[in-house]
């Protein structure tokens, strides 16, 4: 069995505490894990604050920050592969997924290493002729960052990289649900020479860590990546605190098919945004909303490739779907589909789990045009595919922003100007038109409503993680005449 240790002041700690961790493809206990609670938040924190105002990271200058994140990103490209296996092991996600993924991380590590001297203030043209006046961008402070177990290194790379380049020092806490791959990057962090505290990494469960962290009087900002209620609880403990908040939630992203799409695009982009990562992703395609005309066509195809996935284990790299990462989101996720059927949606591929150890379920497609089906407004967070249909462009940007969400979307079509509207029209912060699940670290991404706020990626991020600053400077030699004299 593996062992793993919490991060904290430049320090391996085992803690006191202590849990274990599941494989999800057999339901076996492969790790032994580090459980933080109230004091070891509070010392991570407090490491995180030392280091923010007294340490040498407080010295360094915005181009010597910047070459310590090259360096972080060399090192994870040079263990992706190690990085890797183990995301696979503890969450269940394929190999052949976490391997492209984590070496597209290290990409982010580059993109905030350049940002870091280019984060400017500036100069006003102030009305008042005796002074000069300018605005510096200064670390907002320490930052709580908590991540969900999908993609921990990716959904940790967008919020660690523009904090470091801002400044920043981080507490940040892993997912207890797979939190390996985190807590080995922690020996990375390490290795490449950031300072004692300046970053911190520890995992537990929410009520012992996570609220800890959140209310903590010395975190200034918290960055959560995860569900609408999770975040009501971290929004609830920030109020201690007055912390700022960036929330990315997920959501129920549309999926728009036309008749003039190209339907092979189309359906791969629409496989890739719902089956990959088995469907835990927060931008997954789950609502397709499909041209009526061509919805039979569209759904035959769909069907083949659905029937032709490969389902196996997560590191062999022929898998093309794994299993789910818990036997929670297992459960949830066999509910809602039976809950759906029940409500009157018709079962097209899919729909039962597999027999057999693992976490599995399979690619499921469930047609519910008129029907009033818990799949169109729930999010599973699985490999499960809504379908409904609409005559019209008005009626199909209609079905799209009937969500609480707006997250993601896509719109299939070779009509330029109709892309055009519906990508004014789509209530959601991110509009794919002809693709899917495209990201770069130099787009901002973010959602709408139960979607969150706040923006990763993109020079925007990194200036998320700062203050601004007013400095007067008066430059009159002149006395400051006695308020009290009338003159």
């Amino acid at each position: 069995m593996q062992r793993f240790q919490s991060y904290i002041n430049g320090e391996f700690l085992d803690g006191e505490a202590r849990f274990q961790s599941i494989d999800p493809a057999t339901g076996d206990v492969w790790a032994d894990m580090p459980e933080a609670r109230e004091a070891d938040v509070d010392n991570a924190v407090n490491a995180a604050e030392r280091a923010l105002y007294e340490g040498p990271w407080a010295r360094l200058t915005a181009t010597q920050r910047g070459k310590l994140l090259y360096k972080l990103a060399d090192l994870v490209a040079a263990n992706a592969q190690k990085l890797a296996e183990l995301e696979t092991r503890d969450t269940g996600k394929i190999i052949r997924e976490t391997s492209a993924q984590i070496a597209y991380v290290a990409d982010y590590y580059r993109y905030y290493a350049g940002i870091a001297d280019k984060i400017e203030g500036s100069y006003l043209p102030i009305d008042k002729p005796d002074m000069d006046v300018w605005l510096r961008r200064e670390p907002i402070g320490v930052v709580a960052m908590v991540v969900p177990w999908n993609s921990q290194l990716f959904l940790s790379a967008v919020k660690i990289g523009p904090a470091l380049a801002a400044g920043c020092t981080m507490v940040v806490k892993a997912s207890e649900d797979g939190p390996a791959p985190l807590l080995e990057f922690a020996r990375l962090v390490h290795e490449a020479g950031f300072p004692a505290g300046v970053v911190n990494i520890l995992t537990g469960f929410g009520p012992s860590c996570g609220a800890a962290l959140a209310r903590h009087p010395k975190v200034a900002h918290v960055a959560f990546t995860g569900g609408p209620e999770t975040a009501r609880h971290i929004v609830r403990n920030s109020a201690e605190n007055l912390a700022s908040t960036s929330l990315e939630l997920g959501g129920k992203s549309p999926f728009i098919v036309f008749a003039d799409a190209d339907f092979e695009s189309a359906a791969n982009a629409q496989v890739a945004g719902i089956f990959a990562a088995t469907g835990q992703s927060c931008v997954a395609g789950s609502r397709l909303i499909v041209e009526r005309s061509v919805k039979d066509a569209f759904l035959s195809i769909l069907k083949r490739k659905a029937e032709a996935i490969r389902i196996g284990a997560p590191l062999d790299m022929a898998t093309e779907v794994g299993p789910l990462a818990t036997k929670r989101q297992q459960d949830h996720v066999a509910a809602l589909v039976e809950k759906s059927v029940g409500s009157g949606a018709r079962l097209v591929v899919g729909g039962e789990r597999p027999a057999g150890n693992g976490y599995y379920f399979p690619p499921t497609i469930l047609d519910c045009d008129g029907v009033a089906s818990p799949s169109l407004t729930e999010e599973f967070f699985g490999p499960v595919l809504s379908v409904v249909s609409f005559e019209t462009e008005a009626e199909a940007l209609k079905l799209a922003n009937d969500t609480r969400y707006g997250l993601a979307s896509g719109v299939f079509t070779q009509n330029l100007t109709r892309a055009h509207r519906l990508m004014k029209g789509i209530r959601a912060g991110v509009v794919w038109v002809n693709t899917y699940r495209a990201v770069s670290p130099i787009a901002p991404f973010g959602g709408f409503g139960l979607s969150g706020h706040g923006r990763e990626g993109g020079i925007a991020a990194a200036l998320d993680y700062t203050r601004t600053k007013t400095i007067w400077l008066r430059t009159s030699d002149d006395p400051i005449p006695d308020p009290f004299v009338m003159r």
